[in-house]
């Protein structure tokens, strides 16, 4: 059984996207949207997927780990997998019997990633250089150096482990996806699928340009690993 475990604010746009691909999968699941005070169609496209979608009305905007941990704490599943809403994972049933072999194979393993490409019809060339070297990134960070690293667009955890760790570190605003993989590596193995690729709109990096983005994710990754905390203070929305 898995529980994916999807964060939400005003994503009509893109959530049905996600949504669509991930209701095709055939093994046992479910799909809970942990919405954090959408105003727009998100809760509403939500509930024709799943009847398992968290309504935030409180007046505090949370941080994107508290959102996942609502979620997670509602889940009942063996793993917890975590995918942003604008993810696409496509032949869910094929990238799902190999996530799972995976752990079945080796108890140890306690968190797993995947490799991130933007949408083809939206892929620059930038775009393509950029991503394979994050992914290649995490490959060292978790297959080799055995550190821990992962975005949060797709991160599969052992209920269990993620429990043990007390889940995502809601005091952090950016970075939080790499910082629960390096607790992660602390307690067993990460490991980083290169045979699995699931694919982003990469709306952030069109939006406010690569070198502000690579600014943002290396200042952040660096404040987390040697401060345990992010350098910004606010992550911005973008949509």
């Amino acid at each position: 059984m898995i529980s994916i475990i999807i964060p939400a604010r005003n994503e009509e746009l893109i959530l049905e996207n996600a949504l669509k691909a991930l209701s095709l999968y055939s093994g046992e699941k479910e799909i809970i949207v942990s919405d954090d005070g959408s105003i727009d169609k998100t809760v509403e496209i939500a509930k024709k997927y799943t009847d398992k979608v968290l309504i935030y009305n409180g007046d505090i905007k949370r941080k994107i780990s508290g959102v996942r941990n609502a979620g997670a704490k509602v889940a009942t599943g063996d793993y917890l997998v975590f995918i942003d809403a604008d993810v696409t994972v496509k032949d869910s049933d094929m990238v799902f019997k190999i996530l799972i072999s995976l752990f079945e194979k080796d108890s140890k393993l306690v968190g797993a990633t995947v490799f991130i490409r933007f949408l083809p019809e939206t892929e620059s060339f930038a775009d393509k250089v950029i991503m394979y070297c994050m992914n290649m990134v995490h490959l060292f960070y978790n297959n080799v150096a055995h550190f821990g690293g992962a975005s949060g667009q797709f991160q599969m955890i052992r209920r269990d482990a993620f429990e043990k760790i007390g889940g995502y570190n809601v005091e952090i605003v950016a970075a939080e996806d790499e910082d629960v993989f390096q607790r992660l590596a602390k307690i067993g193995k990460t490991h980083s699928e290169k045979s699995i690729t699931v694919y982003e709109t990469g709306r952030r990096a069109h939006k406010i340009g690569w070198p502000k983005l690579l600014w943002q994710w290396n200042s952040n990754a660096f404040y987390v690993i040697f401060f345990k905390k992010a350098y910004h203070s606010e992550w911005e929305e973008i949509r």
